[in-house]
Parts: C-alpha cells; structure tokens; sequence
C-alpha cells in the first residue's frame, strides 16, 4: 500500500463527494469509491485507507498534487473550535460534516476556465460542458483524463469551444485567458487584492470567478465569492441575512464556511 497521509480529521467520502454531486467529472473521476486523476502523464488511482489515502502511484510529482486535491492545506481544528465559540450555525455544519475537506483545483489554469464554464448556468450543465471541453481537448489516460493544457486551448479557434458547449462570449474568455500574458503560477505569490485585480483584467472574468480562484486554488482563508447565487440562498436559509453582510462575521474562515455552508445544502 502507498499510504498517503493527511491531516485529522478527514472523510474521504465527504471531502470527495463534490465530483459526484452534479455528475461524473471526467478529470476527477469517482467510481467505486476510487479517485482518478492524471498527474505528469500517468493515471493516478485514490482511495480511502486508514490515516489518509492509498495513491498508487505515489512519488515526488504525484504526493503534492494529491495533497491539493484533497484539501490538505486547510487547518480544520481551529475552524471548528472558532465555530464552537463564536458561530453556533458553522458549528452545527461541522458536526454534521466532520472531516470534510473541501477539495482544490490543483491547476490554476484548470480552475479559471473551469469558473467559465459555471458561469450563469447551473452546475450540472457546466460540468457537462467541461466534460466535453476534457475529450475534445485533452487527453485519455487509462480510465481518467488529462485537462486540456493552456497551450492546446491557446490553439483552438472560438468556434471549437463553442462545439462543446460554449458560448460564444465564453469561447472568447478562455481563449483570451489561454493566450493572455498572465503569469498563472505566479498569482499564489501574490496577496489577495492583488490576484483579484490581475484575474479581473482579463475580459470575461469577474469578481466572482477571482473570488473562486482565490477559494477553491489558493486555498486563501478569506475567499468570500458572495455573487454565488448558491451561496447567497445558503445565507438566506441558514443565517436570514444578506451573504455581502455575512462574509465580516465570518472572519477569519470564511473559505471554509462557504465551502460548509453550500456543501451542507446538498448532504441531508
């Protein structure tokens, strides 16, 4: 076994269950209680086991990828011992969703163009699309795929985007971004003002796909994207305030009480 460990607590099942919950997600792929990603080039096969995860293959390339995918870069105790003393509606999420690790987009090209596809349709529908997107452009390997690199949709046409799915405003944002000049792996260096304006920049992304770049990639503590339709109606049912307001009571975890809040209005 090529034991992977991770930090307590953690719930394989409820930490993976976000590539489940709208459909199969081909570059994540879950099936039969195995995660399948591809890293470097090869299929790398995730499951549960005791104390973390089995990760065959496990090495140098593959270990900080994994460790990404699940969420290994929150730190779960002090958010659930704020919750206990300050946020009793946090702290009931926590007790239900114990060990929930939200996962991560490890590629930050990957999660931008992922954020296009979602905007302004429902989740089932983006994940449809950017299943489409993964196997015209990307690459099989065994049974996962390869996201499609910057590179190959910086080559594509518009109108080959919009034959997976895409609309034509949307073709045009990826492709821009594809073939803009943003440095992509020099954002998680940056502060979160400054990522925000540098994603911003670019036509066809907003405040709220920066505001899930900075959640759901960098991991950053203060990632409130409160143009979320789903997280706003959270905010609504759970808390009866307006989720612009809600994000300042929140501090500092608000990344983690977003991804607790909107993953509590899809487990019973």
């Amino acid at each position: 076994m090529s034991l992977l460990r991770l930090p307590d607590p953690f719930d394989f099942e409820l930490s993976t269950g976000r590539f489940r919950a709208f459909g199969t997600d081909l570059a994540n792929k879950l099936v039969d209680g195995v995660l399948h990603r591809v890293i470097g080039g090869r299929e790398v096969r995730i499951r549960a086991a005791a104390g973390g995860v089995d990760v065959i293959p496990l090495d140098d390339l593959t270990r900080p990828v994994v460790l990404k995918l699940l969420g290994a870069e929150f730190e779960l105790e002090p958010f659930y011992r704020w919750a206990v003393e300050r946020q009793p509606v946090i702290e009931g999420l926590t007790v239900r969703l114990a060990g929930l690790r939200p996962p991560l987009q490890p590629d930050p090209f990957e999660a931008l163009v992922t954020s296009i596809t979602a905007q302004q349709v429902s989740l089932f529908s983006a994940v449809a699309i950017r299943n489409r997107l993964i196997q015209r452009f990307g690459t099989r390997v065994g049974d996962a795929w390869a996201f499609p690199t910057r590179e190959r949709i910086a080559a594509a046409t518009e109108s080959e985007l919009v034959e997976v799915g895409f609309t034509r405003r949307k073709a045009e944002y990826a492709v821009g971004l594809a073939r803009s000049e943003l440095d992509l792996s020099e954002l998680a260096r940056l502060e979160d003002d400054e990522v925000r304006a540098r994603i911003t920049a670019l036509r066809g992304l907003g405040p709220w796909t920066a505001e899930w770049f900075l959640a759901r990639h960098l991991a950053r503590p203060h990632a409130w994207p409160s143009g979320d339709l789903a997280l706003r109606k959270a905010a609504d049912v759970l808390f009866g305030v307006e989720v612009a307001s809600l994000g300042p009571l929140l501090a500092p975890f608000q990344n983690l009480s977003a991804h607790y809040m909107l993953t509590g209005t899809l487990v019973p």
